[in-house]
């Protein structure tokens, strides 16, 4: 394998049931999302995520497969993880976890991921439960810290707050994380719910300034807002008729470390230009992510665009 792209975190089946129809069952996880985006996008993705020899473990094996994401980690005893969404009559959803992120020590995936692709790990994407839910968080951020030095990172909090529901360690957690990346991409409910007394375009400089060269935040219907050491950069969003929104946060994610690794700003040592990026190019990018996330959004559930149909 070439140089190649980590993704760390979740792997699950979102199971969606009601009174008046058959379940359904799909396999998801932001990280996940992100390394079939990144695949389709044409990249070398190597995923560490754990999930069981269960029926819902192999359907997840046979996604990944299918779109060309290899796995780091063999599948292990536990229960794959799942979410239950509960339909009302309304259609209103609630939601029921049962996760188990348990990962193998720091020092091993490093090695693992060392040594699995026969290629070099330019860089690593990282966030959602897997930073902040016990007890592989602690392995995560352990395998950050070490692979920082050599590997641009990004991160995407994605927060759950059903399943880290205390405000002040997700917080903890999460400028963390941003202080080990250098592309950050987070919601506007993501910020919102991590500081709520601040304007969220104060929390975007705040976290620009802990170290990132570039800190993204999609609104929605809303103009995406960029800032960089220059300044602030918003962009409107590709308009498109919304089947679901399902992954399309995660598929914006995905084109927007594509676009930067095809003006060759990912990797260590392009660290420099990355954080040099001027207003026009950061536009760029943005267009690019938001095509991508616009597709996503124009079909039912987590289906990111080909390289072939973003070139369109």
């Amino acid at each position: 394998m070439a140089d190649y792209c980590g993704v760390i975190g979740e792997a699950l089946v979102d199971v969606v049931v009601s009174d008046t129809a058959t379940p359904r069952v799909h396999v998801g996880g932001s990280p996940l999302n992100v390394a079939v985006g990144l695949s389709r996008l044409g990249r070398p993705v190597l995923f560490a995520g754990r999930f069981g020899r269960d029926e819902h473990g192999d359907m997840i094996a046979s996604h990944l497969r299918d779109n060309g994401v290899r796995c780091l980690l063999e599948q292990d005893a536990a229960p794959t993880s799942q979410a239950t969404a509960r339909l009302d009559p309304t259609g209103a959803a609630s939601y029921e976890f049962e996760l188990d992120w348990t990962l193998p020590p720091a020092e091993e995936l490093a090695e693992e991921f060392a040594a699995a692709a026969g290629g070099r790990l330019r860089h690593m994407h990282a966030g959602s439960i897997a930073t902040m839910l016990a007890p592989g968080d602690a392995d995560v951020m352990s395998l950050l810290e070490r692979i920082s030095a050599d590997t641009t990172i990004s991160y995407d909090p994605n927060v759950r707050p059903s399943i880290v529901p205390d405000r002040a360690f997700a917080r903890a957690r999460a400028e963390e994380s941003v202080r080990l990346a250098d592309v950050v991409h987070a919601s506007d409910e993501d910020v919102a719910w991590l500081y709520p007394a601040r304007p969220l375009v104060e929390t975007l400089q705040a976290w620009q300034r802990m170290g990132p060269a570039l800190v993204v935040m999609t609104r929605g219907a809303e103009d995406i807002v960029a800032v960089t050491r220059d300044g602030v950069v918003e962009r409107p969003i590709v308009p498109v008729d919304v089947a679901d929104t399902v992954g399309a946060g995660d598929s914006f994610t995905a084109a927007l470390l594509a676009a930067l690794d095809d003006r060759s700003l990912l990797g260590a040592e392009n660290r420099e230009r990355l954080h040099a990026m001027d207003p026009a190019d950061v536009e760029s990018v943005l267009i690019y992510a938001s095509r991508a996330s616009a597709i996503t959004a124009s079909r039912p559930g987590a289906d990111p665009p080909t390289r072939d149909e973003l070139a369109d």
